[in-house]
């Protein structure tokens, strides 16, 4: 099972949690970890590079920090540009069976993503168009990494979270959510 990583955190350098989990990501002859923020640093995606490297994994794991409930932009520009040369080109079956996951950090407490939490949304509702993505493209999609309280985790806490990530993406299920 070859993984590719896109990593993608606004501010790559000063992060805690995503410089954590690369490091430990980085030790395991499976994973490509490919940084889209130091890869692009004036948002132009090269398409070519981008569909060739995608076609290489079996697995695509999008690791970001969830930003008012969403991707870092960098994220969604790759999706819009590299996503949908995919899948409108002359290639769109390419992506079928392929496997999508998501590994997210945010600042927020676990409990506060709950229907009575402080978001009023779940993780799950968060993540749905992730999920209707992987579906409309023939991708599998996995159950994703979350890391919750990331803004106040101790340096303990986050290298355990790293291998956590690094266990789930390495071991995780197969089997899609429905």
């Amino acid at each position: 099972m070859k993984i590719l990583v896109l990593v993608a955190h606004p501010d790559y350098e000063h992060s805690r949690v995503s410089r954590c989990w690369v490091e430990e990501l980085r030790k395991s002859p499976y994973v490509t970890v490919h940084n889209l923020q130091a890869m692009y640093p004036t948002g132009q995606i090269n398409i070519y590079y981008e569909r060739e490297l995608i076609l290489r994994h079996d697995r695509i794991v999008f690791q970001f920090p969830l930003l008012w409930f969403q991707p870092p932009s960098i994220l969604k520009k790759w999706q819009d540009e590299v996503l949908t040369y995919l899948w409108n080109g002359s290639e769109g079956d390419k992506l079928r069976g392929k496997e999508l996951l998501l590994a997210m950090s945010m600042g927020a407490k676990e409990e506060d993503y709950q229907p009575n939490g402080l978001h009023a949304l779940t993780m799950e509702e968060i993540i749905c168009p992730y999920q209707a993505l992987a579906r409309l493209i023939g991708m599998n999609f996995l159950p994703s990494f979350q890391f919750y309280n990331a803004v106040n985790a101790t340096h303990q806490e986050i290298q355990e979270s790293a291998k956590r990530y690094v266990e789930h993406i390495l071991e995780v299920s197969a089997t899609p959510i429905a």
